[in-house]
């Protein structure tokens, strides 16, 4: 065991959230290479990156609940080396094909890292830093996007695309060593869900429909960001000077987030992080109008948005101790489906009414969001005292 356990834990976890980030968002400017390569067009290489997430969302539920049962140690590990090999077929694919189902298996075998990962770090955290744990394993895989898919693309430009994914392989294999040293054993609890009551159930899926809100709020004007600032004017530059601010305050939003969670609680972080971003998508609309101040607003609203996932994760897992790894498994899944829902109204919104339509009906996503998160969430969600036990 590590001389200093708690910093070793935080270290790792956060290096592994890190890598299965990058394995994700790297794929974005490989695709060029990726689409030469097999000789294929750009839209169906981008097949790679819907299969990983369809397949990361369909998994995760059934991976969370195993790692429950089995041991999150376990899970955690198995499913590392089950990435490591995803990897390592997809630097070896010989045909598009061969790559889509190395990207299916990638995106399966992250499904069963992450819920694992977020369960143990929840478990062992003291009570009064559980979301401060947690946000900075998280900020992993935000610093994954904005420094871990620029440097895999210049490594893949360089050296072949296919060296990309060969290093992030031998790197889970590292990690499968380290989680398994720096991690207790856990035994997971065979009968932690033999049978579900239904109400409980009713519970968890009222919990999750905040995460689905916001996730569409978010993603539905993040994913159209570019094309957005591109319809009004912004050159390149300073389209990707923009993003990169972006990205430094979800970061900030992130650890921050993690920091109010523990101070004032679970309910009032997550309302403030989907009431703030309701306002900052206006006040964007304004900075355009403007036409200043346009960096500035993007990276508020970032911030405030991401006050809410450690504010999510926390209350989730006080609130379903027993149960950890099933629930947080489930809320990864909320978040790509709202990921997925984004893409779809946003394009729609944009495709009738432009990016200013996108903001607006995002905005309204938002606050729907925040009525349905002060229902649903119980004001002492950050007190481990109503614990509600699914089994």
């Amino acid at each position: 065991m590590f001389a200093n356990a708690p910093v070793a834990r935080l270290a790792i976890g956060w290096l592994t959230m890190f890598l299965i980030g990058t394995d994700l968002f790297v794929v974005s400017p490989l695709l060029p290479l990726i689409t030469a390569h097999y000789r294929t067009s750009p839209a169906l290489a981008g097949l790679s990156v819907t299969m990983f997430a369809v397949s990361y969302m369909i998994s995760a539920p059934l991976l969370g609940h195993l790692a429950d049962r089995l041991g999150r140690r376990r899970m955690l590990t198995c499913c590392l080396l089950g990435f490591a090999t995803a990897n390592l077929l997809t630097a070896s694919a010989a045909s598009f094909a061969w790559l889509v189902s190395a990207r299916l298996f990638a995106g399966a075998a992250a499904a069963g890292v992450s819920p694992s990962l977020y369960a143990l770090v929840s478990g062992l955290a003291p009570p009064n830093r559980r979301a401060t744990w947690l946000a900075l394993v998280v900020s992993g895989l935000l610093v994954s996007l904005s420094l871990g898919a620029p440097i895999g693309g210049l490594a893949g430009a360089s050296f072949g695309w296919p060296s990309v994914f060969t290093i992030l392989g031998g790197f889970s294999l590292l990690l499968v060593w380290v989680n398994q040293r720096v991690w207790p054993e856990d035994y997971g609890s065979g009968n932690v869900a033999a049978q579900h009551h239904g109400w409980a159930l009713a519970v968890v899926s009222g919990r999750l429909a905040p995460m689905v809100a916001w996730s569409t709020a978010l993603y539905g004007v993040y994913t159209y960001l570019g094309a957005g600032l591109a319809a009004y004017g912004f050159s390149t530059e300073k389209i990707a000077v923009t993003i990169l601010l972006y990205g430094c305050g979800a970061i900030g939003g992130v650890l921050i987030g993690g920091r109010m969670v523990d101070r004032i609680g679970t309910k009032p972080t997550s309302g403030a992080a989907l009431a703030g971003l309701s306002v900052c998508l206006l006040l964007i609309q304004l900075a355009i109008d403007a036409g200043m101040l346009v960096t500035l607003a993007l990276g508020v609203a970032s911030a405030a948005a991401q006050l809410f996932f450690p504010a999510q994760q926390t209350g989730l897992a006080d609130d379903f101790p027993g149960q950890r790894a099933t629930v947080l498994a489930w809320n990864n899944s909320a978040l790509f489906l709202g990921i997925a829902l984004g893409s779809v109204v946003g394009g729609q919104a944009i495709a009738h009414g432009g990016f200013t339509a996108n903001l607006k009906i995002s905005a309204a996503i938002a606050i729907a969001g925040w009525m349905i998160n002060q229902a649903v969430v119980p004001n002492a969600a950050h007190s481990q005292t109503e614990a509600i036990d699914l089994s």
